[in-house]
């Protein structure tokens, strides 16, 4: 009687499997690759849209002008999605990614903005200048105004025997500090910096909705709207969400069918990953000064939730 040896065509059999399975997946590597590589009409695909996430108070552009700049110069992104989901944040980098959005809708390219749950104050000034911008029905948008919010903790200095010194080169050079009250000439001078910023919000606004400027000063008393509010208001162009902005920007850019999204992956820090990033986030905002805080386009209850 012959024997058989099954222990050993087992292993024949896994070893076939394995190289079977390994030649697959090089294969589907190999196709891949090549359609990354491979510009839109030679492979088949429909067209690439670009998009770009705002998330949180805005306190740094760096990345968000880097991402814009980069599909800005690349020819096989056909259009722009900017998703916004912020209450706003500091006045300089609001500005930059609005400067750089501008950019954007004066070239060749397309730009739609795409207003999530809160896009207030800053959120808002940054989606403005877009080609068009949609919101939800329900988004909480508007604030168009500027806040500088300080603190006096005189009385809890002197409760624990601290009494400060300050040597200064002007008379204004420590407004706004919270060891002492604000005097009224510093009042009227901060009041003066905080107009002239909201002029430019207001300024910018008109310029990037095609508004008159008396027209958005009606509304520009820091209120917040609601998405349909603020398309009755002209401040948004469409009722409408994430999917629907990308519908409307890839038949604006004639490309068929579904289009494919080009969107960078977050990379997070060692310290983001050992802390989980949300906690390293709450950290890292906790840390920064509030003794003298930044001039701010900031909707101050952006984090609250209905």
């Amino acid at each position: 009687m012959e024997h058989i040896d099954f222990g050993k065509k087992k292993k024949t059999f896994s070893r076939g499997f394995l190289i079977f399975l390994l030649g697959f997946l090089g294969l589907l590597g190999l196709s891949t690759g090549i359609s990354w590589l491979l510009p839109d009409k030679m492979t088949g695909a429909p067209g690439k849209l670009a998009l770009v996430e705002i998330k949180g108070v805005i306190s740094d552009s760096t990345e968000i002008v880097r991402q814009l700049v980069k599909f800005r110069r690349d020819d096989d992104i056909r259009g722009i999605v900017l998703r916004i989901n912020s209450p706003g944040g500091a006045v300089g980098p609001s500005q930059e990614i609005y400067d750089e959005v501008l950019r954007i809708r004066e070239s060749d390219k397309m730009i739609f903005a795409s207003l999530g749950s809160t896009a207030a104050s800053g959120g808002y000034y940054v989606a403005s200048p877009a080609h068009r911008v949609f919101a939800n029905p329900g988004t909480l948008t508007g604030s168009i105004g500027v806040i500088m919010a300080f603190s006096n903790i005189e009385e809890l200095m002197g409760k624990i025997g601290l009494r400060p010194e300050v040597v200064k080169s002007g008379e204004f050079k420590d407004s706004g500090s919270p060891l002492r009250p604000m005097t009224s000439k510093e009042r009227k001078l901060l009041q003066g910096v905080v107009d002239d910023v909201h002029q430019q919000f207001v300024e910018a606004v008109a310029r990037g909705r095609n508004l008159p400027i008396e027209e958005v000063k009606k509304v520009a008393d820091g209120r917040i709207f609601t998405g349909r509010q603020a398309h009755r208001l002209k401040l948004v162009d469409q009722l409408g969400g994430l999917q629907e902005t990308i519908d409307n920007l890839a038949e604006k850019v004639s490309i068929p069918g579904i289009p494919k999204i080009i969107k960078e992956r977050e990379r997070p820090s060692f310290l983001d990953f050992l802390l989980q990033n949300s906690i390293y986030q709450y950290v890292k905002k906790s840390m920064i000064s509030r003794a003298f805080p930044p001039l701010q386009y900031l909707w101050p209850l952006g984090y609250q939730s209905f």
